[in-house]
C-alpha cells in the first residue's frame, strides 16, 4: 500500500467524521480524496471517481432535500433553523464537539417557544426538526460510507495500482 492510498484513506475517515461533526465539509473532502487518488492512479480509477462522487452527491442533495420538506410541512420557518444552526456552530467553540449536540436543540427549542409561547408545542416542533435534521445526516452519511466501500473494494482489487 502506497503512501497516496493511506493519504486519501485518512482524508476519507476525516470526511466522515465530518459528516457527524459538521464543521467540516465532509463530502466534500471524500470526493476531494478520491480525486487526488483518481488523479495519482488514472485509469479506471476515473470510473470509481465517479460513482463515488454520484454517490456523494446524492448523499448531499438527500440531507437537505427530505429533511427540508419535513420541517416545511411542519410549519417550523427557516429562521428558527437559522438562529439553532448558530447556536450549534457557537456551542460546537464554546464546548468543543458536546456544545454541538447541546446547543442546537436548546437554540431551537428557544425559537420555537418564542414563536408559540407554548412549551409542549415547542418541544414537538422543536423534536420534528431535530429527528428531520438527524435523518439528513444519516442520509449522508450512508451515501458516504457507501461510496468510501466503493473506493475501498476498488483499492483492494487494485483499480488504478
Amino acid at each position: 500500500m502506497d503512501l497516496v492510498v493511506l493519504g486519501v484513506g485518512l482524508a476519507v475517515l476525516v470526511g466522515l467524521v465530518g459528516i457527524v461533526l459538521p464543521v467540516l465539509p465532509g463530502s466534500l473532502i471524500i470526493a476531494a480524496a478520491v480525486g487526488a487518488w483518481a488523479l495519482d492512479s488514472g485509469g479506471g480509477a476515473w470510473a470509481v471517481f465517479a460513482a463515488v462522487a454520484l454517490l456523494l452527491a446524492v448523499g448531499w442533495a438527500g440531507s437537505y432535500v427530505v429533511p427540508g420538506r419535513r420541517i416545511a410541512t411542519s410549519g417550523v420557518p427557516r429562521s428558527t433553523l437559522v438562529v439553532a444552526g448558530l447556536a450549534g456552530l457557537v456551542g460546537f467553540f464554546v464546548v468543543p464537539v458536546i456544545g454541538l449536540f447541546v446547543f442546537f436543540p436548546a437554540g431551537l427549542y428557544a425559537m420555537e417557544y418564542r414563536r408559540l409561547h407554548d412549551k409542549t408545542a415547542a418541544w414537538a416542533s422543536a423534536w420534528l426538526a431535530i429527528r428531520a435534521t438527524a435523518l439528513g445526516m444519516l442520509i449522508e452519511l450512508t451515501m458516504a460510507l457507501l461510496a468510501t466501500a466503493t473506493w475501498l473494494v476498488a483499492v483492494l482489487a487494485g483499480v488504478g495500482a
